[in-house]
């Protein structure tokens, strides 16, 4: 996971495309999101966001 990480930052840095990092941030904050309600109480109001 960290290599992927490194691997994307140097890609991003190399070839100056820094406009995808916000976008690769908000992806992983939302499947976190979904992963971490799955169990719980709370996953029917955060499914109705979708």
């Amino acid at each position: 996971m960290i290599e992927l990480i490194k691997d994307s930052w140097l890609f991003m840095r190399e070839r100056k495309k820094f406009w995808l990092a916000p976008i690769i941030i908000v992806l992983m904050l939302l499947g976190g999101l979904i992963v971490i309600a799955q169990g719980s109480a709370v996953a029917p109001f955060i499914y109705t966001l979708f």
